[in-house]
């Protein structure tokens, strides 16, 4: 049995979220400049090139990538051979609490309003798996792209091309909102909150990755298609780029329902995956 210190994982946490807070994931930031220096459309090719140049003053400058320094999101898969030293959850919001000293608070009760002040509970998720390391997948989640995901509940006699038309019509009706181009994480299947937990998830996908589902990458990419024709484009100033990536996840439902999760990420992606 590994046994690990809870102060260990608040310093990762600390860590990982002082970075992405100040930086965009590699694979968006690289995707966003090829789409700047592709675009046809000048004013959307003018709207990417600020986005890019905001990331680069942003890592340069130690600012944060964004104003809106979003809700701390944790997806934490434990080995059953690990046993950790104290209180995970508690281990997890320090390391928060710390990284959030000198960022914009944005996290409130939801019936007084009244702010927490250090951005703290974050939004947690345990599970267990083999081995003796613990993964931590973290992101900031800003709400202007948050605000924009939806969840539908289907008969199965809807099916599957009912599901790709809600999750298209969900990114055309966000219209400029999300601040795209936006990434699209997709739950299709298991339980109502299993399928906006798979929505979240799929958004620590790599821009670029393909699915190994072979159906899914073939899906994944006829919905990237669908989205980038809507027109919307960056920041909703037109051209081909209304998104970077659409990533799946599935689960087996009940034969009765077909749930669809649509989580909508901004164009800028902060999410780091660190194994301790």
């Amino acid at each position: 049995m590994r046994e690990i210190d809870g102060s260990a994982i608040t310093a990762l946490i600390e860590q990982h979220i002082a970075v992405i807070a100040r930086n965009a994931e590699e694979s968006c930031a690289a995707r966003l400049k090829e789409l700047a220096d592709s675009e046809s459309n000048p004013t959307a090719a003018f709207a990417l090139k600020v986005m890019c140049d905001n990331i680069d003053v942003a890592a340069a400058k130690g600012y944060p990538v964004c104003q809106d320094t979003g809700m701390a999101v944790v997806f934490a898969e434990i080995g059953s051979d690990v046993r950790i030293n104290g209180d995970i959850y508690e281990a997890i919001n320090e390391g928060v609490r710390r990284a959030y000293a000198p960022l914009r608070k944005s996290v409130l009760d939801p019936i007084t309003r009244v702010n927490t002040r250090d951005n703290t509970p974050a939004v947690i998720h345990l599970s267990m798996t083999k081995g003796s390391t613990i993964k931590l997948e973290i992101m900031l989640k800003g709400f202007g792209s948050e605000n924009m995901s939806k969840v539908y509940m289907l008969n199965p006699a809807q099916g599957l091309e009912e599901a790709k038309r809600l999750i298209v019509r969900t990114v055309e009706e966000a219209g400029s909102n999300p601040c795209p181009p936006v990434i699209v994480g997709v739950g299709l299947g298991g339980t109502f909150e299993k399928a906006c937990m798979m929505s979240k998830h799929a958004l620590f996908r790599k821009i670029g990755s393909r699915n190994d589902d072979a159906e899914l990458d073939a899906i994944e990419r006829e919905l990237l298609d669908k989205i980038n024709a809507l027109g919307i484009g960056a920041q909703g100033f037109g051209g081909k780029a209304t998104a970077l990536g659409v990533f799946i996840e599935k689960y087996p439902t009940h034969i009765s329902s077909l749930p669809v999760a649509v989580n909508i990420l901004c164009h800028c992606s902060r999410c780091a995956i660190v194994t301790i």
